[in-house]
């Protein structure tokens, strides 16, 4: 690429509208980006959106995203299984190429006050953008989801008090959490079962924060609509603890609780470092070979034209 390009991977609250995702990825390359990866899940009612654009843009290409959001939806009555605090869940800038974190957080700060001011909506700082130490983890950002953080940020705890905007959540919009952060795989393994519990307790079991794998957010959900339970996944650090050594170890604990495994699914993009064909089949990838799933051959698509 002959410019500076950062990705973008805002995480919307609406995974149940077709239409939105069109429309919203559709907006953004209005905008000057390049959408390489959409996604939806109707059980989360949650959407993920993966673009690339050129810093210049970045700004704009945001608050048209985070704009269109506001306006459309409404997390006053949001039912999926997702943690989330607001329309725009997350909103997190990644550095491609020669980019420096320290751009990205200019960014994620200059987002923040713009959307803060314009449309009235707090957001909160995360990731190497957080301006208070705690709020590095997003899992602390969203802790009690929601109803949780709306809670206590009208009781006036400081603890919850947004970055940017008002102090307290928007009435339709709730909260955002804009941030800056390195690649990161979202990924979630579905087990052949309805048996939340079981979930809950591989999720505890493989998770840092319980004393797990270095680097691994996971929960426990169960998928209604789907008829079965998922390990839901965040991997902060691949190049540490990787797809395979993640699923080896939820299929050893499957199988103490008897319970099969029957795919896994990526959410977004992974880099090359983490995933190639052996990977994919090692860890049951569903349409690897269906949808280009590695950001480093879509980035390159751009110079070639065949990023929409």
């Amino acid at each position: 690429m002959s410019t500076a390009w950062v990705e973008c991977v805002p995480n919307f609250s609406d995974g149940r509208s077709p239409e939105w995702l069109d429309d919203v990825a559709a907006a953004v390359a209005r905008s000057g980006a390049r959408v390489l990866d959409a996604s939806r899940d109707e059980d989360h009612n949650r959407s993920v959106l993966t673009y690339a654009v050129p810093i210049e843009r970045a700004l704009d290409a945001g608050s048209v995203a985070i704009e269109l959001a506001v306006e459309r939806i409404d997390v006053r009555d949001h039912d999926g299984v997702h943690p989330r605090i607001g329309a725009v869940d997350v909103f997190p800038f990644v550095p491609l190429g020669d980019v420096a974190m320290e751009e990205c957080v200019a960014l994620a700060h200059a987002l923040g006050r713009r959307v803060g001011t314009s449309l009235d909506l707090p957001v909160f700082y995360y990731g190497d953008a957080a301006r208070v130490p705690l709020r590095r983890s997003l899992p602390f950002v969203r802790k009690g989801g929601l109803e949780r953080v709306r809670e206590r940020a009208a009781a006036g705890d400081p603890e919850v008090c947004p970055d940017e905007g008002p102090r307290t959540a928007h009435p339709t919009a709730g909260f955002c959490a804009i941030g800056a952060r390195p690649f990161l795989v979202a990924w979630n393994v579905n087990l052949d079962s309805t048996d939340l519990a079981t979930a809950q307790a591989i999720a505890r079991s493989i998770r840092e924060s319980s004393g797990g794998l270095p680097g691994v957010r996971a929960l426990g959900l169960r998928l209604e609509r789907a008829g079965r339970v998922q390990v839901s996944m965040n991997l902060c650090d691949h190049a540490t603890t990787g797809l395979v050594r993640v699923f080896d170890e939820i299929s050893r604990l499957a199988g103490e609780h008897s319970v099969p495994i029957l795919d896994s699914e990526l959410i977004g993009l992974a880099p090359r470092s983490a995933l190639d064909a052996d990977v994919a089949k090692h860890v049951r990838l569903r349409t690897f070979d269906e949808r280009p799933c590695v950001v480093e051959d879509l980035l390159a698509a751009i110079d070639d034209g065949g990023a929409r």
